[in-house]
């Protein structure tokens, strides 16, 4: 079937992720190939000491994207996009998003970026005997029970930006379970929530006084290739205003940003994982057992199937070379010269690769926010060098992107040496890898595993819970999402891979000795330089 007549029958399903930096539609036919998209920039907020997005940007965003990519379906099609076939929602993990009986909106949304919760969170892992990242909903919940804050006693419902999402498109309150593993750990063979936390944590608050259990407020955990729900009538006025969109459309749970993007790169299988490398950056590496113990760097989460996951989350990665970017562009405008976004960075990342393998002795710290794997509460972007530092263009670029992959390797440190986890290779996508070559050659020398780029990735997460949705639909009875995308949406497609070159890796080793050494001096810069002066 063409394309016009796939869009014109509602042969499509379309795939729509809030991430950090950007909100983006992305509709597929029937062969999961790219339609057309549509796109809005949005940024957090820091207030009051926290990271936020207001809601009324949420639906702004949604809308704007969707109406981008209608225009995109008239533009390339020339036929209306009226009806679709199946719908997903995929948005940025955990963070604390709590509303009352009433569905009003109790405290504002905590994001997975902030680090506020250092004593819940240790003392929920303590009690689980499982480690509870600062960013899990759970550990925002009970800081605030900690806090005593007063709206913990109207909640009726917490979810995630996902879930939120869905809810009000569909009125069903739930959750993937790749996502649902970012709000409370689950018990992936019997697919929902761990029963043994769930009745631990409802003693810890028994005394409270408050009026709800924590099973009363959770979504509904489902799994990849279930139906939930289906797009309401509001919700259709609520994503195209125009009312031009059909409601009914069968909808897939909503997932977030990490299992979107282990579909968007065929790293559901064991013994393959992805990068993303953005705003954030994490890895994702699919277990074949469980490891030895619990460590703090280590999240355990699950695939969109429910298969257990490793994932090494740090908060910082591309932020701070970005600023140092735009540096440069202003340069290029005060002298009169005419590059554009994409040029500069393809320019300047390129020349990292002229640079000496160690970075020439220079020293950056991308932290814009705090890092938990270091245990930094705050963060503060640091750029630093000795008197004999090679300081040229290319090393401190090369410096630049090491910084963006040096928290990540301390943690891998772990799976890779000490848990002795094997991999055939690490699928990379994200702001990072859109420079073909570089941020994957770099990849591949600092975590010494073989990295392989897909074109297709450049879709990202959106086009990722797109073929979720598709997954939805068309599989066959039993089939499993792994063959699935092996066979019918990645068949032949292994990537574009780079080998660890040995000279960038030795290079790398050097720059990470040095990098640790430095820690203290980031360490001091919180401590000595405020927020505001």
């Amino acid at each position: 079937m063409d394309a016009k007549q796939s869009i014109l029958e509602g042969k499509t399903s379309l795939g729509i992720e809030l991430g950090s930096t950007r909100i983006k539609a992305v509709l597929i036919d029937g062969g999961h190939a790219p339609l057309a998209s549509g796109s809005r920039d949005w940024e957090s907020r820091l207030e009051q000491g926290l990271w936020t997005y207001h809601l009324d940007e949420v639906w702004a965003g949604l809308q704007d994207s969707f109406r981008k990519l209608s225009a995109d379906v008239q533009s390339r099609y020339g036929v209306p996009l009226n009806r679709l076939g199946a719908l997903g929602i995929s948005a940025m993990m955990h963070g604390y998003l709590v509303f009352d009986k009433d569905d009003r909106q109790l405290a504002e949304f905590r994001t997975w970026r902030n680090t506020t919760t250092a004593q819940a969170a240790a003392e929920l892992t303590g009690t689980f005997q499982f480690n509870i990242p600062q960013r899990w909903s759970i550990a925002h919940l009970y800081q605030a029970i900690l806090n005593k804050e007063e709206h913990v006693k109207g909640i009726a419902f917490m979810t995630s930006l996902a879930g939120y999402v869905h809810w009000r498109l569909t009125g069903e309150k739930l959750l993937g379970i790749g996502d649902a593993s970012g709000i409370l750990p689950v018990d992936s063979a019997a697919g929902t929530y761990h029963p043994r936390m769930l009745g631990q944590f409802n003693e810890m608050i028994r005394d409270r006084g408050y009026g709800w259990k924590l099973e009363d407020i959770l979504p509904r955990v489902l799994v990849a290739g279930e139906r939930a729900g289906e797009l309401s009538p509001e919700g259709a006025k609520l994503l195209d205003p125009t009312g031009r969109l059909k409601p009914g459309v069968p909808c897939c749970p909503p997932e977030g940003d990490a299992g979107t993007g282990m579909v968007a790169t065929n790293s559901v299988q064991e013994r393959t994982g992805n990068v993303s490398a953005g705003t954030s950056i994490f890895a994702m590496i699919v277990l074949e057992k469980e490891l030895s113990k619990r460590y703090t760097e280590i999240d355990m989460v699950t695939t969109p199937a429910g298969k257990p996951v490793a994932m090494v989350h740090c908060n910082n990665c591309t932020p701070d070379l970005d600023a140092w970017v735009r540096l440069f562009a202003e340069l290029a405008e005060l002298s009169h010269g005419k590059i554009s976004k994409s040029a500069l960075y393809d320019a300047l990342y390129n020349k990292a690769l002229e640079g000496d393998a160690d970075g020439g002795g220079l020293l950056s710290y991308n932290y814009y926010s705090g890092e938990h794997i270091i245990g930094l509460g705050e963060g503060r972007p640091l750029f630093t060098r000795l008197q004999n530092s090679s300081f040229t263009l290319a090393n401190f670029m090369r410096t630049l992107l090491f910084s963006t992959i040096a928290t990540l390797e301390l943690g891998m440190e772990i799976l890779t040496g000490q848990e002795q986890v094997r991999l055939e290779r690490l699928l990379g996508h994200g702001g990072l890898f859109k420079t073909q070559g570089v941020g994957q050659r770099l990849m591949a020398a600092a975590l010494n595993v073989p990295v392989a780029v897909m074109e297709s990735a450049a879709e990202g997460g959106a086009w990722g819970i797109a073929i979720l949705a598709a997954y939805m639909l068309q599989r066959d009875r039993g089939e499993r999402l792994e063959t699935y995308l092996t066979e019918k949406v990645f068949a032949g497609n292994g990537g574009l891979r780079v080998d660890p070159d040995p000279a960038d890796a030795a290079g790398f080793r050097a720059f990470m000795k040095r990098y640790k050494a430095g820690l203290a001096v980031e360490r001091s810069a919180v401590e000595h330089l405020p927020h505001e002066y």
